[in-house]
């Protein structure tokens, strides 16, 4: 057999023709040092019909194998397949005895000790092909089994599983037999966590952290536990189906790659999620929407499995729309979700869709031959164009007939593994609308549609066409808005109304004087790019802070943001509706939204490197505007944001020396942790601190976070031996954790620092590279993600980039993420250029 390593559809898709799997067991020794654990695994499984097959393991060493009780030969695993040849039909047991690497990436079974306390932590992340990292698997979704797993761990620690764990009398810790789950979702956390418990609905709940977050996460417990039985309730309010598992942990677990991780009964979320400094509402929302997203994993994803990952998207774009709309529906603890989903995900989903990258919401299942390319698919499209297309889609054919297709749905499936076409068949079961062609129309085309506006005034009447350049049907509300005459700095709303908008619109016809706006797309209900007639246009850029409904001024910033991307608006025409509009502003998410967009995007890239330092002088100013109206302590979160934009953005190195010594900013808020990092990192770029000063606030905060933030701050030090070390870390030493990597990466290219930082861009295309083949996905993608020298938009760095794609051997995590940053570049060059 070849080496290969990745799993391909059509040997999955024969495997599980060959075989049914019944029953695993797993047991784990973490008590075996610290580089490797020990991992024994039986299981039970029947051949169909006689043949040959494999197993999927990583191991450290592979000490034995026997199958039906006749030993294999070790040497047999070929990369990480171990050959199961000669089956007969019927009944077999499957014993693999091995030690198992731990991982530092966030990949597979990651160990973390904490800076602060000496204590240490494992959890697993099998999402995808990580399970053999872990135990022997037969690792594709539509394999599902029983898991019965044991674990033995230091006497300080607690062990949590996918369902309810005990200690027994001999130490070890044993976990309740799982229904039938994909071996991807199973999950355990060890480690001496801080716990919180709790019981709701008949069912144990817990919440977990590491022990030098704990008073954190009592703040918080009974937030964080509120929005979890609030959720919890609405979603057997929505389903059928009860939830399918024993009980609900959700444990915050360091250093973790993703938001959080739907394992079935044991959640694991990053623990930035557990706030150590000052947040404003809409991180707190953001935390809520997560537990909100996972929890609906429970019944789809994990009750309903994908067969093949294809069909991934279909996990995260119910989740994600599940998500936002639940936390709209089961409390009143935060703003309309859907101001921060359009504000901050739609983007994320609509500068996907506009790369070369870009891929239908619900791919081909040839576009998704192995578990690699699948990797490559967890992007804006399957969360925030995914979502949004299931918006559009309740828009279209109501909650009512929704709600009832997906029961059909999970009565259908549950336990079990459905595809694409069942999903669509079971909502259509449910609605005479044509489901098929609209699921054709959204989830198997790539791109986005735009509807542009044309707004015709006839005496007593006006008559708005909207055109249509793409081919999806669009289900929108319009909101119409006359000038307020009392004040003439405010709009009012005229009426709303609802239209489809095919393909050829003709123009309707409505009563009374031409309006001042008219919002295509008002609430954000449909997934496309909006442009304004002209009139609406001058109105927004003139009078935005006028608009009284938050979602609408969401809609309208974006399509402003939209218009500096395509070339339409110039970059400082929108640092000028922001000087002028944004300092009125009480949405948090939006304040947010623009300060990063003016910061990252126009003043890093879009406009020219000579005229970066007014453009922040512009944003200081802004910042300072925000700060000086939020003096009444009315609204914190507003003026966390605007401090946390000035410290990025001002060069006044005197101001942040004088908050650093006061420990506060006049009239607060005082400085915690995470400011005063954010302070220094801006100060390590300006030239204004040293090496001295960064020990000093790393003894002053010795944790996990501030070793990111000391590394953060070291790598941005504009000296050649600072970024001469820092570049070592990223791309010689291989012993950064994933965490560490990051914050090392991020503070490495700064737009301040182009002429010390010149030599790294040719140097970073070989290095990326080769450190991606060398340290596998995890750090691919970051290598890609962060370590891109991004503030370099010139025409060589673009050339060196194309170069590098025509290598033949760059790993599949890094290639995409080069495709997208290499688009982005091209686009920060356009926009230079028009």
């Amino acid at each position: 057999m070849g080496r290969m390593p990745v799993l391909t559809r059509d040997e999955a898709q024969t495997r599980a023709r060959l075989i049914d799997v019944h029953r695993y067991a797993v047991d784990l020794d973490l008590t075996t040092g610290d580089d490797t654990f020990d991992s024994t695994t039986v299981i039970h499984f029947t051949a169909r019909a006689a043949g040959d097959t494999f197993v999927e393991l990583k191991p450290a060493t592979l000490r034995s194998a026997t199958l039906d009780g006749h030993p294999l030969d070790p040497a047999a695993l070929d990369d990480n397949r171990l050959p199961l040849t000669g089956l007969a039909e019927g009944a077999h047991e499957l014993r693999v005895d091995a030690a198992m690497h731990y991982s530092r990436t966030g990949e597979g079974m990651h160990r973390f000790t904490d800076p602060t306390d000496g204590e240490t932590y494992v959890y697993t992340q099998l999402f995808m092909e990580d399970v053999q990292r872990v135990f022997a698997a037969f690792d594709q979704p539509d394999l599902k089994a029983a898991f019965d797993l044991t674990v033995t761990a230091p006497d300080t620690w607690t062990v949590l599983a996918n369902g309810v764990t005990t200690r027994r009398d001999d130490g070890r810790w044993e976990a309740a037999t799982t229904p039938l789950i994909s071996t991807y979702l199973v999950a355990v956390a060890a480690g001496p966590w801080h716990s919180v418990r709790t019981e709701h609905a008949g069912l144990p709940f817990g919440i977990h952290c590491r022990r030098s977050l704990a008073p954190h996460l009592d703040a918080d417990a009974e937030e964080i536990l509120d929005v979890t039985r609030r959720c919890f309730d609405r979603y057997h309010e929505k389903f059928t189906e009860p939830y399918p598992f024993d009980s609900y942990d959700q444990a915050f677990v360091p250093e973790f790659n993703a938001g959080a991780m739907e394992n079935p009964g044991l959640v694991t979320f990053r623990d930035e999620f557990v706030f150590r400094s000052a947040v404003t509402v809409t991180e707190r929302q953001t935390r809520a929407m997560v537990i909100a997203h996972e929890m609906a994993h429970m019944w789809f994803g994990d009750l309903v499995t994908l067969k093949w990952w294809d069909d991934i998207w279909l996990n995260e774009s119910f989740a994600e729309y599940m998500g936002y709309q639940t936390i709209n529906e089961a409390t009143d603890r935060y703003p309309d979700t859907w101001i921060d989903f359009g504000v901050a995900r739609k983007a994320w989903g609509y500068d996907a869709d506009q790369r070369p990258s870009t891929h239908p919401v619900a791919p081909d299942p040839d576009a998704v031959p192995d578990t690699a390319s699948a990797l490559l698919n967890f992007d804006g499209i399957s969360y925030a164009k995914g979502a949004s297309a299931l918006r559009q889609l309740v828009a279209w054919m109501g909650e009512k007939e929704f709600l009832a297709g997906i029961n059909n749905h999970f009565a259908r499936h549950k336990f079990s593994n459905a595809t694409l076409a069942d999903f669509i068949d079971n909502l259509a079961s449910a609605t005479d609308r044509d489901v098929h062609g609209w699921a054709e129309a959204w989830l198997r085309t790539t791109g986005i549609d735009t509807l542009t506006a044309t707004v015709d005034a006839p005496p007593g009447r006006w008559a708005l066409t909207l055109a249509n350049d793409g081919t999806r049907p669009h289900r929108i509300t319009v909101g119409v808005y006359d000038r307020d005459l009392s004040d003439g700095r405010s709009l009012v709303l005229r009426e709303r109304y609802e239209t489809d908008v095919p393909q050829d619109g003709g123009p309707e016809v409505r009563s009374g004087n031409r309006p001042a706006l008219v919002v295509p797309n008002e609430l954000d209900l449909t997934y496309a790019k909006i442009r304004l007639d002209g009139t609406s246009e001058e109105t927004a850029l003139r009078t935005l802070s006028g608009v009284p409904d938050p979602l609408t001024r969401a809609l309208l910033w974006n399509t402003l943001r939209d218009m500096v991307r395509d070339g339409e608006l110039e970059p400082v025409a929108y640092l000028e509706t922001a000087r002028a509009h944004l300092p009125e502003e009480t949405d948090v998410a939006i304040v947010q939204g623009v300060l990063g967009f003016a910061a990252d995007q126009i003043a890093g890239r879009y406009l020219p490197a000579d005229d970066r330092p007014a453009a922040l002088a512009t944003l200081t100013e802004l910042t300072r505007d925000l700060i000086r109206r939020t003096e009444d302590g009315r609204n914190p979160g507003l003026r966390l944001t605007a401090v946390r934009h000035f410290i990025d953005c001002t060069d006044r190195t005197g101001t942040l020396h004088g908050w650093l010594g006061d420990g506060g900013i006049p009239g607060g808020p005082d400085l915690d942790p995470e400011l005063r990092w954010r302070i220094l990192s801006r100060l390590a770029v300006l030239g204004a601190t040293d090496e001295d000063a960064i020990a000093a606030e790393l003894a002053r905060d010795p944790s996990a976070t501030g070793q990111e933030g000391a590394a953060r701050c070291r790598a941005a030090l504009p000296t050649p031996e600072a970024k001469e070390a820092a570049w070592q870390q990223l791309f010689a030493n291989d012993d950064l954790s994933n965490y560490l990597f990051n914050a090392t990466a991020q503070g490495f290219w700064q737009p301040e620092q182009t002429g010390l930082l010149h030599d790294y861009v040719g140097r970073y295309y070989p290095a990326a590279a080769a450190l991606a083949a060398r340290r596998g996905p995890a750090i691919a993608t970051a290598a890609g993600r962060y370590a891109f020298p991004g503030y370099a938009v010139t025409a060589d760095n673009l050339r060196l980039g194309e170069e590098t794609l025509t290598r033949d051997d760059l790993t599949p995590a890094l290639r995409r993420q080069l495709v997208d940053r290499l688009d982005d570049l091209r686009r920060a060059l356009r926009v230079r250029e028009s």
